[in-house]
C-alpha cells in the first residue's frame, strides 16, 4: 500500500521518549495525591498529564502498559489527517457508501467501529497506523489489530497488543496539539469532533467546574476505562491527560476525580482547590452517569 510504503521510508532510527520537563517540586504533592487515590481504589490506574505551554508533567505508573481500546482511534484519524494534507487522499473520497469525513466524525464522536476498521482498511491495515506512530518517533504505543480482531479475541488486559503507556499518549496528544504531523486545517477538525465526543461524560468530564473546555476520546473494554484527550481553562491553559484503568468496580469515578485534580492545579487555580475536591480515596465511587 502507498501509505505503508511511504511511511516505512519516515521510520525514525532512534526513537527517544518525549523530552519535556519532569514534575516540579510545585507538583510533586499533586502526584502523591494521585497514587494515594490509586492505591485506596480497587484496581489498577495509570495517570499522566502535560502542560503544553510550561512542559511540567506528572504521571503514576506513567510508563506500564494499559490496552488503548477505543483511544486508539485518535492515531486513525491523525494518519488519515496526514495524508490529506499530503494530497494522497481526500477528506470526501468514498469509502463503503459514505465519505472518510463521515466515517472519521463516526468514529471520534460516537466511537463507531464498523467506521474505525474502515479506514483502517483504506490505510493499509493495522500495521500501517503502527507505522505511522513509529514515524514520528512515538514508543510505547503499537498497533496491532483492527478492532473487530480486538472485541474477538479472548480478553486479557494484560495483552501487549495494541497498548500504551500513559506517558506515550501524551506524546500522541502533543503530536496531534502542536508538532509538524497535522496542518493547522486538520488540527482543527480533529479537535472539533473529540471536543464533540458523546461517550464517557462520567470520566474526565465527570466533575469538572464550568468554563473548562475537554477535547478527548473514551476507550471501554470489560474490566477497561479509558480517557485521554485536552483540558483547556478559561485563561486559556491547555493540559493534555491520559488515563488508563483495569480492574476494580469505580474506575470512571476515579478518572473524573483525578482528571479534577489535575486540572486545578495544572490549570492554577486557586491554592488549596486539592484539599476541597470531593472524593478522595473510595468516595470516588458516588460519583456516576454517563458511559
Amino acid at each position: 500500500m502507498r501509505f505503508v510504503a511511504f511511511f516505512a521510508g519516515l521510520l525514525v532510527a532512534a526513537a527517544a521518549p518525549p523530552a519535556w520537563a519532569q514534575s516540579s517540586p510545585r507538583l510533586q504533592p499533586l502526584e502523591q495525591r494521585l497514587a494515594a487515590m490509586a492505591a485506596e481504589n480497587p484496581g489498577e490506574y495509570g495517570f499522566a498529564a502535560l502542560d503544553l505551554a510550561t512542559g511540567e508533567s506528572i504521571s503514576f505508573n506513567g510508563h506500564q502498559a494499559f490496552p488503548m481500546a477505543s483511544t486508539m482511534k485518535i492515531a486513525v484519524a491523525a494518519a488519515y489527517l496526514q495524508e490529506v494534507d499530503s494530497g494522497r487522499r481526500g477528506l470526501e473520497d468514498p469509502i463503503a457508501g459514505t465519505t472518510a469525513l463521515r466515517l472519521m466524525d463516526a468514529m471520534i464522536t460516537r466511537s463507531d467501529n464498523r467506521a474505525t476498521d474502515l479506514l483502517i482498511a483504506s490505510l493499509g491495515g493495522p500495521a500501517a497506523i503502527d507505522n505511522w506512530l513509529r514515524a514520528h518517533g512515538l514508543v510505547g504505543m503499537r498497533v496491532d489489530r483492527t478492532i473487530a480482531q480486538l472485541l474477538s479475541a479472548r480478553r486479557d488486559l494484560r495483552d501487549i497488543r495494541d497498548s500504551s503507556t500513559p506517558t506515550a499518549m501524551l506524546g500522541l496528544l502533543r503530536l496531534i496539539d502542536s508538532g509538524p504531523a497535522l496542518t493547522p486545517r486538520s488540527r482543527y477538525l480533529l479537535l472539533d469532533m473529540m471536543r464533540r465526543c458523546a461517550t464517557g461524560s462520567n470520566r474526565i468530564r465527570g466533575i469538572l467546574p464550568p468554563g473548562a473546555t475537554v477535547e478527548h476520546k473514551t476507550g471501554t473494554l470489560s474490566g477497561y476505562t479509558g480517557d485521554v484527550g485536552f483540558l483547556t481553562t478559561p485563561n486559556g491553559r491547555r493540559i493534555a491527560v491520559a488515563f488508563f484503568a483495569r480492574g476494580g468496580t469505580n474506575r470512571p469515578a476515579v478518572i473524573a476525580t483525578a482528571a479534577r485534580a489535575i486540572y486545578d492545579v495544572l490549570g492554577a487555580e486557586p491554592a488549596g482547590a486539592l484539599s476541597s475536591l470531593p472524593g478522595w480515596g473510595e468516595a470516588a465511587g458516588q460519583q456516576s452517569g454517563g458511559r
